[in-house]
């Protein structure tokens, strides 16, 4: 169920992808997103997830299927990809990994000064500009890595996993931010987590994958407005999606769920 009947920003349409060793990571999946929206992909370890958000970067080609997003063709850095780890240079400050993107652009250190010390005090690192990433915790190495993704302004966010080593409130925290930030960008956002919670509060949509090969077997609309609050977390709308998208899941992992 879409958002938006405007053109998706990415369409991937009965993909497949089989790998040199001969395993079928994904299998007939097709999926949109829409400019500005927020989908989650869930499903078992291993059933494809982060292949998905390889493949929409542009890291895997589809062996079968295809993948349309022509908005994103047009504009040289318009994807970023944050990882499950912070990926931040340890010899170099965290003004100089925020910098890395612009860097490679060609902006120098003076003409880009400006837009990383914003980027800094959008993510709350305005203090630790001159920290090296050994000195942060990891909540702010994570934040780090969000600045460095979000400085280019891409269009489309792909997170794999971003928050699954942190504590719950530093977790929640990243969360309220994330949403936030995504919301004031207008970034597309597809993000993966194996939190159910999270799943909930942060998406718009949430598409079910089932165990391998990868397939979407089920999408949730969350019907709830922006900006999700604290009280949204203790409503019992939030109760009721948790339970569904935990029993969809837990039906997903023995496979007896069919394509909706």
């Amino acid at each position: 169920m879409r958002i938006s009947t405007t053109e998706p920003i990415v369409e991937l349409k009965q993909a497949s992808k089989l790998f040199n060793t001969g395993t079928t990571a994904l299998a007939d999946i097709s999926l949109t997103i829409d400019s500005g929206e927020f989908v989650t992909l869930v499903g078992p370890s291993g059933c494809g997830k982060s292949t998905v958000l390889r493949l929409i970067a542009g890291l895997e080609s589809p062996t079968d299927g295809t993948l349309s997003a022509p908005a994103l063709s047009t504009h040289q850095h318009s994807t970023a990809f944050v990882f499950q780890e912070a990926t931040l240079m340890p010899w170099a400050s965290v003004f100089d990994n925020v910098w890395l993107p612009l860097r490679l652009q060609g902006l120098s250190n003076q003409a880009a000064r400006s837009q990383i010390h914003t980027a800094l005090k959008n993510v709350g690192l305005e203090d630790f500009a001159q920290a090296y990433p050994a000195q942060l915790s990891g909540g702010m190495k994570m934040r780090a890595s969000i600045a460095r993704a979000l400085i280019t302004e891409p269009q489309i966010l792909l997170m794999d996993e971003p928050f699954g080593a942190l504590d719950d409130f530093t977790r929640q925290k990243l969360n309220d931010d994330l949403l936030r930030w995504q919301q004031e960008r207008g970034v597309a956002t597809l993000f993966v987590t194996h939190n159910i919670a999270e799943a909930v509060f942060l998406s718009q949509r949430v598409l079910v994958m089932q165990a391998r090969p990868g397939k979407i077997i089920h999408e949730m609309l969350i019907d709830q407005p922006y900006p999700r609050t604290p009280e949204f977390r203790a409503s019992i709308d939030f109760l009721q999606y948790c339970r569904e998208l935990s029993n969809t899941l837990e039906r997903a992992m023995l496979s007896e769920v069919t394509p909706s």
